[in-house]
C-alpha cells in the first residue's frame, strides 16, 4: 500500500492567513528554515491507480493538482474512488464542496458525522444538490474492503471536545482508521485527531506506519502565545510533549514509522532548526511535509 501526505498542517494551514506567531512569521520573512504546508489530508492506494482520500481539506484542489496520480483521465474519469472522514470538522470536510463536480461521490462516515454534516454544518445537504452522494456507514470494529488489496477497520476515538455543530453525541464523533494491505498484512493507522492516546493504544500496536495527531507541542501552547483561550486537550488534541504526551506514550508501543500530521501553525516543530524538532528526530519520529510518500 502507498500513502501520500497531501497536507500536513492543521486547520488554517502553515502559515495561517491571520497569524503572526513565530512559525508563520518565519515562513513569510524567511528568517528561519521551515516549509509551508496545506491542511491535513492523506491519500492511500493499494495499486497506485485507484486512490482514496482520508479527509477532504479546504486545500483539496491544490493538493490534487500537486499529485499527478490524482489527475483526471479522458472524459473526466478520476482515480479518486472515495473519501473517508475521521470527523465532521471543517478543515476535514470543506473540501467535499470542492469535489461537487464529480459524477458521484462515495463517502465513508459514521452516523454521527453524517448527522452533523446534514443537520449541523449542512455541508452534505449542499453537496447533494450538486452530485449524488453514496454514503457508506462507518461502523467501528467492522472490516471494510475498499479495493482489491486494501481494507480498513475504523475505531472510535473518545473525545470531550464541545460539539460546534450537531447533537454532540460522543460515540462516532471521531474515528481513526487502521488500513491493511491484504496481500502483505502490513498496516497503517491514520489518527489526525485524538484527545487521549491511552484510549486507543490497542489500535496502534504493531502498525508499520502511524500518521498521528501533532497539533500542539505542549498543552498550553496556544494560550501562552495569546492565540486562544483553550488548551490542546480542550480542542480535542493530545500534546506531543509533557506528562501524558504522545512522545512519552509512544515509547511503550511497538510501532514502525511514526509521522506527525495535523500540525498547528503554533507548533515549534515546524521550524527545522528548533530544539523541539530535534527532540522528535532523536526519538526516531518524523514531522510530515506535504508530498511525502510512504510505501507500507
Amino acid at each position: 500500500m502507498w500513502l501520500r501526505v497531501l497536507g500536513a498542517a492543521a486547520g488554517g494551514g502553515f502559515p495561517q492567513w491571520n497569524c503572526d506567531c513565530p512559525g508563520c512569521r518565519a515562513v513569510r520573512d524567511g528568517t528561519r528554515p521551515c516549509t509551508p504546508r496545506t491542511q491535513s489530508s492523506v491519500a492511500v492506494s493499494a495499486d497506485r491507480r485507484s486512490w482514496f482520500l482520508l479527509n477532504a481539506s479546504p486545500d483539496v484542489r491544490a493538493q490534487i493538482e500537486a499529485f499527478p496520480a490524482l489527475h483526471p483521465r479522458p472524459g473526466r474519469a478520476t482515480p479518486l474512488r472515495a473519501v473517508l472522514l475521521t470527523d465532521a470538522e471543517l478543515d476535514h470536510t470543506l473540501g467535499l464542496l470542492l469535489l461537487r463536480e464529480a459524477r458521484a461521490l462515495e463517502l465513508h462516515a459514521t452516523a454521527a458525522v453524517r448527522e452533523t454534516l446534514c443537520q449541523g454544518s449542512a455541508i452534505l445537504r449542499t453537496l447533494e444538490r450538486y452530485c449524488p452522494v453514496d454514503w457508506r456507514p462507518v461502523v467501528p470494529g467492522a472490516d471494510v474492503a475498499l479495493a482489491d488489496g486494501l481494507s480498513y477497520r475504523a475505531f472510535d476515538v473518545p473525545t470531550r471536545k464541545a460539539a460546534r455543530f450537531g447533537p454532540g453525541r460522543s460515540e462516532g464523533r471521531v474515528v481513526g482508521y487502521r488500513l491493511t494491505d491484504t496481500r502483505s498484512g502490513r498496516t497503517a493507522v491514520y489518527l489526525p485527531g485524538v484527545q487521549d492516546l491511552s484510549a486507543v493504544r490497542e489500535h496502534l500496536q504493531d502498525c508499520a506506519c502511524l500518521l498521528l495527531d501533532g497539533t500542539c507541542w505542549t498543552d498550553d501552547e496556544m494560550v501562552r502565545l495569546g492565540l486562544a483561550t483553550k488548551t490542546a486537550r480542550d480542542m480535542g488534541h493530545v500534546p506531543m510533549h509533557g506528562p501524558g504526551g504522545s512522545l512519552e506514550q509512544l515509547a511503550a508501543l511497538s510501532v514502525g514509522r511514526t509521522l506527525y500530521v495535523h500540525l498547528n501553525n503554533s507548533n515549534p516543530v515546524l521550524l527545522d532548526d528548533s530544539p523541539e524538532r530535534r527532540a522528535v528526530a532523536e526519538r526516531g519520529m518524523e514531522i510530515a511535509t506535504d508530498g511525502l510518500e510512504v510505501e507500507v
